[in-house]
């Protein structure tokens, strides 16, 4: 450790630097929270705005929607009550006509207004003087009423009109009893889909926004921007729809199932249709302004607070460069630079630490003596370089084969390393032993001068509870017998102190 000179003056001229680099980075901390705080409540002011214009439009198709289906709706009611009047039906059929339908076939969008027997077939036509040919027993709007005399005002699905030439609509329809009860058929009234298609067209929802009517059953009655393939389509398995359906009104953020957008939705289901009206603002059309804008202000924002942080690093950067030339210098005394393990110097305090400790605790105490056999032949065969190498890897198998953080290697000399193992007993350490030993054989590294074919090192280890009278000597003595005894015996094998 580099020693200075003992002067009162010495702790504060090591704190100023850091005063002025946290006190720099602290004043960097806050503007940058400032701005950060300032642009979350502008996101939150664009999501709001978006929010309510999303609500307004919203509100604007629903109502429009409404007003239309309520006249629509009095109009077929008004047809079913005109049905059971002996007086309207014995009048002359265009007469007749014209007071069932009361003109609401000039209606814009509205395609055919029918009557529609028990039987499936037209028999009053509001478009056709001769009721045209056509049989719609196998119609949902038919089949409902037919099955269901409680059924009321029912809302189609979008079909293609077998009378139109093939026109995408949905019918209202309501059902027409006998006196006792009994099904006697529908009067139903078409609407084109293209008045749908031409109020959402007229609401702007920005480059990606959209605006859907969606039956109560998850089908797509319209959506803009419009796709035919997307018309008629069932969406009730989609998250989206299961939050149409979890309150009359609200908002919330999800990815499109139909086109992969994510956008910010309203909707609002009619209080008194089994319809949804949703409005959906893109993500991107939303925070697009505010992209911007956080771009430029972020950016001037970083730039001051970096300038402030950039002032500190430079002028505590001198005692910075003294701290770490200090730290290396610490690291180089204590280290092989060759291996990376600790060096002699180094291992000769760890056991002297560690042994003071074990005669304090009465612990065990086990070290291992790992030679690498036939060292000397393997540089005379594959050079000095190759050596160097061999014994790098040898460290990195023995650094990777004590976990614990008191365990430590040191390289002792040459081809010699030393493994230092507190509160271990013999059992233990022969157990690191074997995993050490069998690392390196596994290494596979080439040696023609071993009998073995490959680098293996022998391993000697003793395990001692300290006394009193003893000293770390004598357990580096016991580790070294041990190791001569295994290379003595065959090589690339670990021997306890006591075999």
């Amino acid at each position: 450790m580099l020693l200075l000179p003992e002067n009162k003056n010495i702790s504060a001229w090591i704190l100023r630097p850091r005063a002025v680099f946290f006190g720099g980075s602290l004043i960097a901390l806050v503007m940058v929270l400032l701005c950060a705080a300032s642009l979350y409540q502008s996101r939150r002011d664009a999501l709001e705005r978006a929010s309510e214009t999303s609500r307004n439009v919203a509100l604007i198709a629903e109502r429009d929607i409404e007003r239309n289906f309520e006249l629509y709706g009095l109009s077929l009611q008004s047809v079913v009550d005109g049905l059971g009047n002996p007086q309207v039906m014995a009048l002359p059929p265009r007469l007749r006509d014209q007071i069932l339908f009361d003109g609401a076939t000039a209606a814009k969008n509205l395609g055919s207004m029918l009557v529609i027997d028990a039987s499936g077939n037209i028999v009053i036509d509001g478009g056709s003087k001769t009721p045209r040919k056509a049989n719609v027993a196998d119609r949902d709007y038919f089949s409902v009423h037919r099955s269901d005399s409680g059924v009321g005002l029912y809302v189609s699905q979008p079909f293609r009109s077998r009378l139109r030439g093939g026109a995408p609509s949905i019918a209202l329809s309501r059902r027409i009893s006998q006196a006792d009860g009994s099904f006697a058929g529908i009067a139903l009234m078409a609407i084109n889909l293209d008045y749908f298609h031409e109020l959402f067209g007229g609401l702007s929802l920005g480059q990606h926004g959209a605006i859907s009517l969606i039956a109560h059953n998850g089908l797509m009655i319209m959506r803009q921007p419009y796709d035919p393939k997307v018309v008629g389509r069932d969406i009730s398995k989609a998250s989206t729809f299961r939050q149409f359906m979890s309150a009359s009104q609200g908002s919330f953020s999800d990815t499109s199932s139909i086109d992969g957008v994510r956008r910010q939705y309203y909707f609002r289901n009619f209080p008194h249709l089994p319809l949804t009206i949703m409005v959906a603002e893109a993500e991107s059309d939303i925070y697009a302004a505010w992209y911007r804008r956080a771009i430029t202000i972020g950016s001037l924002m970083v730039v001051f607070a970096l300038a402030f942080v950039v002032l500190s690093i430079i002028l505590s950067t001198q005692l910075q460069r003294r701290l770490r030339a200090e730290s290396e210098l610490q690291l180089l005394a204590r280290t092989d630079s060759l291996t990376g393990l600790h060096n002699r110097r180094t291992l000769g305090e760890i056991l002297e630490q560690e042994w003071r400790r074990a005669k304090r605790t009465q612990s065990v105490f086990s070290l291992l003596f790992v030679d690498i056999d036939r060292f000397k032949a393997y540089n005379d065969t594959y050079g000095h370089q190759a050596g160097d190498d061999a014994l790098a890897a040898v460290a990195r198998c023995i650094a990777d084969n004590i976990r614990r953080p008191g365990d430590t290697a040191a390289r002792y000399g040459g081809e010699e390393f030393i493994v230092v193992l507190p509160d271990t007993p013999s059992h233990g350490a022969h157990v690191i032993a074997e995993k050490i030993r069998s690392a390196i054989c596994k290494l596979a590294i080439e040696h023609a001068g071993s009998e073995y074919g490959c680098v293996t090192a022998s391993i000697g280890f003793a395990s001692w509870t300290p006394d009193r009278n003893s000293d770390v000597t004598t357990v580096i003595r016991a580790a070294d017998a041990a190791l001569y005894n295994a290379k003595a015996t065959g090589r690339n094998r670990v021997a306890n102190c006591h075999e």
